[in-house]
């Protein structure tokens, strides 16, 4: 399983990233390759100062080795070796119109320290963050993310979507990122479920992606926008920012794991403010973002 879905990530990575660079029809993804010290390694690929895209990474690690002490506790396991391989990426157009996207699938593995497999999950989701609310958008990414989890099990879509909303909470700000999408975690194998339909709905979730947010960007990256518009795009991406440095278990993991630093901050946008107390002002579209943040809201219904 840990090599098909690594050959289905490495797949996924050079559709998505030939896809946004048509999209952009300026920048290319730059390619890197690394290694890490205790095992595995990655192939990042970054795009950047795009006519569409400011920044975003499309990224592919396998990692293995021993647990550390620390992700122990928080597994609640033992002394046991690990393989991790995913595919994770995060996507900052220019314009203040089109939303940022995040999106990850990921496949995990425990051995005792004969080597037997001892536990296996897959994990992953896309969410969507957008700076301006076009409804239409957070409908159209919704409703994708609905009819493929439909094609598997009709009560995925709301149970992912209420783990996505709960998620991606920024707590110490009692907000949203964003408007949510998916997110599951530990998706082991069940009665119901086997690892080989979890492989299968995880990676049309995956397919899916590009379904999900280019028709927004397509709709979005030629409206005409101001500097105060910018300005609120970068005092909205601090958000973006606390979220992942401070609440985010991929980044945790990472950074506990001796992951590549350059990969796992690929997600932070270049040019960000924190005002000082910032409030939008009543009856503008600034408030009616933040008004949607306040509370996770149902889009199809």
């Amino acid at each position: 399983m840990k090599d098909k879905f690594y050959q289905y990530i490495l797949q996924l990575q050079d559709t998505i990233t030939s896809k946004l660079e048509a999209v952009d029809g300026v920048a290319k993804f730059q390619e890197d390759l690394w290694e890490r010290p205790e095992g595995g390694g990655g192939r990042t690929r970054v795009i950047e100062n795009g006519a569409v895209f400011e920044k975003g990474g499309v990224n592919i690690s396998a990692v293995h080795g021993h647990l550390p002490e620390t992700m122990q506790k928080a597994f609640n396991v033992g002394d046991v070796d690990f393989f991790a391989c995913g595919l994770s990426l995060v996507i900052h157009p220019k314009n203040p119109m089109v939303p940022t996207v995040h999106a990850n699938w990921r496949y995990f593995e425990m051995y005792d320290k004969e080597g037997n497999k001892v536990g296996s999950w897959f994990g992953g989701g896309q969410d969507l963050t957008p700076y301006y609310l076009f409804d239409e958008d957070a409908i159209h990414f919704h409703q994708v993310c609905k009819t493929v989890c439909d094609k598997h099990n009709e009560a995925f879509y709301p149970k992912y979507k209420k783990v996505c909303d709960e998620y991606f909470w920024n707590a110490h700000r009692n907000e949203a990122r964003g408007v949510g999408g998916l997110f599951f975690d530990h998706l082991v194998e069940t009665e119901e479920m086997s690892m080989e339909d979890w492989y299968n709905f995880v990676t049309e979730v995956g397919n899916s992606f590009l379904e999900s947010y280019v028709p927004i960007v397509e709709r979005r990256k030629d409206l005409p926008f101001t500097e105060a518009n910018r300005t609120w795009q970068e005092i909205r991406r601090g958000r973006y920012v606390e979220f992942n440095l401070v609440h985010d278990k991929g980044t945790i993991f990472g950074l506990k794991t001796n992951g590549r630093i350059e990969s796992i901050l690929m997600s932070l946008p270049p040019h960000v403010q924190w005002v000082y107390d910032h409030q939008p002002e009543s009856g503008s579209q600034e408030e009616k973002l933040i008004k949607v943040l306040a509370k996770p809201k149902e889009w199809l219904n």
